[in-house]
C-alpha cells in the first residue's frame, strides 16, 4: 500500500474530501475501491486517514491490507459483498478492522480500516 497524506486540509487549506465509509472511529482509513469483478484496486488518490496511527500502527496496517483486501474479494465472491444493494461487511486482521460496503453503488466498495487491537499484539491472527 503506497503511503497516503495524513491530513484533512490539502494545501490551500480547502477541507479534502472523506473518503469510504463514514465513522466516529479514529484513527482510521477510509478508501472508495474501484471494483472490477471480483477484484478490487486501490487507488491512493480515492483513500485518506483520519486522524493519526502510530508509526507501528502504519507498518502493520501495510502489511495487513492486501490480507483485507482479500478478505473482501471472498465475499464479492461469495456474495456477501453486492454491488447491487447495501449491506455492510466486517473482516478482520493483524488487530484490524475493516468495515466495506459498496452502498449499492455499481463499481465502487466503500471502506474504513481502524485499530481494534493494541500495535503491540502479534500480527499473526
Amino acid at each position: 500500500m503506497k503511503e497516503i497524506q495524513s491530513s484533512t486540509t490539502s494545501k490551500d487549506s480547502t477541507p479534502s474530501p472523506a473518503w469510504g465509509l463514514q465513522s466516529t472511529i479514529t484513527p482510521r482509513l477510509g478508501a472508495r475501491l474501484v471494483q472490477q469483478g471480483n477484484h478490487l484496486h486501490f487507488l491512493a488518490d480515492r483513500a485518506g486517514f483520519v486522524g493519526t496511527f502510530e508509526p507501528d500502527a502504519l507498518k502493520t496496517l501495510d502489511a495487513a491490507f492486501p490480507v483485507l483486501i482479500e478478505q473482501l474479494e471472498a465475499c464479492l465472491r461469495s456474495g456477501e459483498l453486492d454491488q447491487r444493494r447495501q449491506h455492510c461487511v466486517t473482516v478482520q486482521y493483524a488487530g484490524f478492522t475493516c468495515d466495506a460496503d459498496t452502498l449499492g453503488s455499481f463499481g465502487h466498495v466503500y471502506l474504513a480500516i481502524y485499530q481494534t487491537l493494541s500495535p503491540s499484539i502479534d500480527a499473526h491472527s
